[in-house]
């Protein structure tokens, strides 16, 4: 994972901001690299410049991959922000991602055509599976391909000069104010650099870009260029139970993902920590980040820990004493929240059915002051995402990737004087994505209600199409601010492709409402899944949003009736 910022300039390039600097290296912290280009237009009379910046946060290979990454044969430039998980269906292993995908990137004849050498760059982009965002500067055709992949699961921004010299990228913005944008996750975009950009009115992104699809083919039933959807309607007596073989399927699939990204983690640098850990779960005690360390315990080798991270917030709102937790007083709300009450639960069974597995339940605690001391950097790592949703779900992800928090190890009960520890993880597992495609979202059983499973089909195929429309970039801005990899098993491609070629009553069972185990009917598949693998209680866990979990929703208004989707404004 890396910071990644570029320029395209009519003038002299100047030095990054040190702000800005700070701000990748805070997502790279193992190297800073930088690389200019003068190019000429076609007749020759002036130049545009070029500068490319990386930073490196070393999660792949035997040694640091130095960015920007440079062909000595050609010129070229990559500069690499994520994990090709696969290139052409096949696994990349422990290799270093980004120098293979360098390598694959130059290997076209230096004779062939222009024609050629796009179709190649497109092909091998088209490629790669896995979380990403890029530019690549082209130096055969003085072209800059740039883009995000098809989920959007990393940053990347766009920004015009207001005086028409520039055009900038960049995983995160410096200053919020200079109109920054998202790079749309819905193609590969070219700028030709080698025909005059040059406007009357200065530089112009939109008048000489190119996007191209990642598929070439599809019908209309094609979802996040992954795969079609399955659109067919169940048989009049359809059963999801634990013989289904989705339940099955769901597990392998699952766990291939889980491969790719809890195996083959190098040991933190500097660590401290007297536990070796690698990964950490994003922990709400709900069911999709309980059954991912369920999972993940199968697989990461057994002299490694696995941190689980909760987080819960004082809100001022909360201020009165949970009569049932007779040790708390009104200054220690932490306790109360609702994550934390379903994370310590999760945390008792993990550890009974994993015996084995060193635990450690991290219960990150966060006062309503500290939360507003750091709520100006939150608002700038989440621009241009600017509503009061967006601040309360950023502030929870940015102190859970922090992962300072009291440790719980023998005990999952609370306890008045546990140790403050700092998780050493560099790998944050998240369970995003599984309430797309399981249905696990009340609007999906609303859909159902009201539309039976027409309804709830067409539901289910706007939320995995629009999944690389909405928040993901977002998420990434504000938990790699601390040096953390955010990664999503149930967004990996194949795992998505499974799940959207599944039909619907394979997946969630809303005709069926009652099931003889008490299984709800939303994303019940997951749900019989994770019961097969002893998580009979967690299994049964109601779905809830991280700001209300964690009690980060409206936490400066004194009502707590603002809107969600109101711009951050003054406390009301």
């Amino acid at each position: 994972m890396c910071g990644i910022h570029g320029v395209v300039s009519t003038a002299a390039i100047p030095s990054i901001s040190q702000e800005l600097k700070n701000l990748l290296s805070n997502r790279g912290p193992d190297h800073f690299g930088q690389v200019h280009r003068e190019l000429p237009f076609e007749n020759g009379d002036s130049v545009i410049r070029l500068g490319l910046t990386s930073t490196v946060l070393a999660l792949r290979g035997d040694h640091v991959a130095k960015q920007p990454l440079e062909s000595p044969v050609t010129g070229s430039v990559l500069c690499w922000n994520g994990e090709a998980w696969r290139i052409d269906g096949q696994p990349v292993g422990s290799k270093n991602d980004g120098e293979l995908i360098s390598a694959k990137l130059d290997a076209v004849d230096d004779a062939s055509s222009a024609e050629t050498r796009e179709s190649h760059i497109l092909s091998v982009l088209r490629s790669i599976e896995g979380p990403f965002a890029f530019l690549f500067y082209d130096a055969q055709d003085n072209r800059l391909y740039f883009g995000r992949d098809r989920l959007g699961r990393r940053s990347l921004l766009s920004s015009q000069a207001e005086d028409g010299h520039s055009i900038s990228f960049s995983s995160i913005a410096d200053v919020p104010t200079t109109g920054w944008k998202e790079v749309h996750a819905d193609g590969i975009y070219s700028l030709n650099l080698a025909t005059r950009l040059v406007t009357p009115s200065g530089l112009k992104l939109d008048t000489h870009l190119t996007r191209y699809d990642w598929v070439t083919s599809g019908g209309d039933n094609m979802v996040s260029s992954i795969g079609s959807f399955n659109m067919a309607l169940p048989p009049p007596d359809h059963k999801l139970d634990f013989d289904s073989s989705s339940v099955h399927l769901l597990k392998h699939w699952l766990c291939e993902s889980l491969k790719l990204r809890v195996l083959d983690i190098p040991e933190p640098p500097n660590s401290l920590s007297e536990t070796d850990v690698r990964v950490a779960v994003l922990f709400s005690g709900g069911l999709d980040s309980t059954t991912l360390a369920r999972l993940a315990h199968d697989l990461v080798p057994l002299d490694q820990g696995i941190d689980l991270i909760n987080v819960a917030f004082e809100n001022p709102r909360q201020v009165s004493v949970d009569k049932t937790l007779p040790h708390l007083d009104a200054k220690d709300q932490y306790e109360a929240c609702p994550d934390r009450k379903t994370g310590r639960k999760a945390f008792a069974e993990l550890k009974a059915v994993c015996p084995t597995r060193q635990w450690r339940f991290i219960a990150v605690n966060v006062s309503f002051e500290e939360a507003m001391s750091h709520k100006a950097r939150v608002v700038s790592l989440m621009y241009p995402h600017d509503t009061e949703m967006d601040l309360s779900i950023a502030l929870a992800l940015y102190f859970s990737a922090r992962g300072i928090g009291y440790a719980y190890t023998n005990t999952w009960e609370w306890q008045p004087d546990p140790p403050s520890v700092t998780s050493p993880a560099r790998v944050l597992l998240s369970g995003l994505g599984a309430d797309e495609l399981f249905g696990g979202y009340s609007r999906h059983e609303i859909a159902f209600k009201t539309g039976g499973y027409p309804r709830l089909l067409d539901e289910l195929k706007l939320d995995i199409g629009r999944i690389g429309q909405r928040n993901l970039g977002r998420d990434d801005r504000a938990m790699s601010h601390w040096g953390k990899e955010i990664r999503h098993p149930f967004l990996d491609e194949e795992l998505v492709r499974f799940a959207i070629s599944t039909p619907v009553w394979e997946k969630c069972d809303f005709q069926n409402p009652f099931h003889p185990a008490v299984i709800d009917p939303a994303k019940r598949v997951l749900r019989l899944m994770a019961d097969k693998l002893g998580l009979s209680v967690i299994a049964r866990e109601k779905k809830r949003a991280i700001q209300f979990g964690s009690r980060t929703a409206n936490i400066e208004s004194r009502t707590g009736k603002r809107r969600g989707t109101a711009a951050i404004t003054e406390v009301v």
